[in-house]
């Protein structure tokens, strides 16, 4: 490769003294292409431009890079956004995430600048990574995230720290014992945190109750030697791994479902957030008691939690069903073979009818709904579709035919002026949605600068507006 550059540098060289600039000018450029009138591609002239750009492709970005030092002619080619639109989506498998982040998140950050995608290939490769931890209810995720997936998770959140009453020496046991496990310095890179949504309300106490919880966080981080901390609410890093910034997101948890509109990357608390008090736990005891009371027998609630994803699914339509016979079978290892046969419908029905697990709340389809009319009824922008998106999250928003019911049921519930038009999008990544949300940030060619909160920021202005 480096007698390739030393080629072309030599044969520019001879084409300023040698080339008439008429020649220069003959040359058939792509489309955004300007060349300058001063310099020429040298020896390269000869060939179409559209086969010098392919011959660019090949030499790969760091050479292509080298190429615009050459003149204002090489530069203003490798300069394309063409070009390095190519090279990211050849050397990222995720190319739809990478665009959308780029194109879409850097709207929400400090610093808004539109970079040409050299610069933003460039900035990305620079990107020193961060720590991701998504502390859900059930359990918690981490991870690097420059890796595919989260590298652990571990037992329930709420073991370590309780977000309803925030404990400094609780929260810093909990990331010392992160770390630990990762076998990293706190000192040595950014994190990333996903927390659940608590305090719903858009009240005095509820904002109170939001910035003890974020001072309790970044005072135990700070004091660890983070360098910087980027905090984001789970229903927002949900949306943003759907590839959307405004919609409904709808996250069925370990204990509760929360149903939380957003618009513009911002939980808009003053619509009302609506809560179910059932989530994905009450599923999987519903389950253990219908096949207590059918004699099938099993060892730990972690069986039934297993059938309840490998068996269970959504019914199209709950009476219909019920005349049916579905049985369904599996091996669980360390206990055998297991036959589920309406149980495999009637325990995911809970979610629209409560009531039969004894459960005294309203339904999820009633939850979406009257949020999809609140954010009706008080029309902040001339878009009335940007709730009509609804975007599922957890891993029990992952039951078979979910998506088809919810927005069968909304359809029934709500006038057709709000309804028509309704999307409702499963979750890619299941449990670990808002872990990849978070990915998409912490990866971001402007990261950490303008995500994130340094100690100096902190402690000068300890109530920073921040992103939940």
């Amino acid at each position: 490769m480096a007698m390739l550059f030393k080629k072309v540098w030599e044969s520019v060289t001879n084409r300023r003294i040698s080339c008439p600039s008429s020649h220069v000018d003959s040359v058939i450029s792509p489309p955004g292409y300007t060349k300058s009138p001063l310099s020429s591609l040298g020896a390269f002239d000869r060939l179409p431009i559209d086969v010098v750009f392919q011959i660019v492709k090949l030499v790969g970005p760091k050479d292509a890079a080298r190429l615009s030092v050459v003149c204002k002619s090489w530069r203003s080619l490798v300069s394309d956004d063409r070009l390095w639109i190519y090279f990211l989506q050849s050397y990222h498998d995720t190319w739809n995430s990478v665009f959308f982040a780029e194109t879409n998140l850097q709207k929400f950050s400090s610093h808004i600048a539109k970079s040409s995608f050299m610069r933003i290939y460039r900035q990305r490769v620079q990107v020193p990574g961060a720590v991701i931890v998504d502390g859900g209810c059930g359990y918690y995720k981490f991870g690097w995230s420059k890796y595919a997936c989260p590298s652990g998770r571990s037992a329930t959140f709420s073991e370590f720290v309780n977000i309803e009453f925030p404990s400094y020496f609780r929260f810093r046991n909990f990331f010392a014992t992160i770390y630990s496990r990762m076998h990293v310095k706190a000192s040595a890179q950014p994190i990333v945190l996903s927390l659940p949504l608590r305090n719903y309300d858009d009240t005095e106490s509820a904002r109170a109750s939001r910035r003890q919880l974020k001072e309790a966080i970044y005072t135990a981080l700070f004091d660890m030697d983070v360098p910087a901390v980027c905090a984001v609410n789970q229903a927002t890093l949900a949306l943003y791994a759907a590839h959307r910034t405004s919609g409904i997101v709808v996250n069925i948890g370990f204990q509760v479902t929360s149903v939380v509109p957003i618009l513009h990357g911002k939980v808009m608390r003053t619509l009302g957030v609506e809560v179910v008090d059932l989530g994905g736990l009450k599923l999987t005891e519903f389950l253990k008691e219908q096949m207590q009371r059918n004699n099938i027998n099993f060892r730990s609630l972690y069986t039934a939690r297993t059938l309840k994803e490998k068996l269970c699914y959504i019914a199209a339509d709950y009476e219909v069903e019920l005349s049916k016979d579905t049985p369904a079978s599996l091996e669980v290892p360390g206990e055998g073979w297991f036959t589920l046969s309406k149980e495999r419908f009637t325990t995911g029905e809970v979610l629209f009818q409560p009531h039969i697990a004894g459960v005294h709340t309203k339904g999820l389809h009633e939850a979406v709904a009257l949020c999809m009319d609140h954010c009706h009824a008080i029309g902040f922008t001339g878009d009335d579709t940007w709730f009509k998106t609804v975007v599922l999250s957890g891993g029990t928003a992952l039951l078979p035919g979910l998506v088809g019911r919810l927005e069968k049921e909304l359809h029934g519930l709500l006038p057709s002026s709000i309804s028509k038009g309704i999307r409702v999008i499963s979750p890619a990544y299941g449990a670990d949605t808002a872990w990849f949300g978070a990915k998409l940030i912490s990866n971001l060619s402007t990261f950490p600068e303008s995500w994130c909160v340094t100690n100096k920021q902190f402690r000068r202005k300890p109530r920073l507006n921040l992103v939940w």
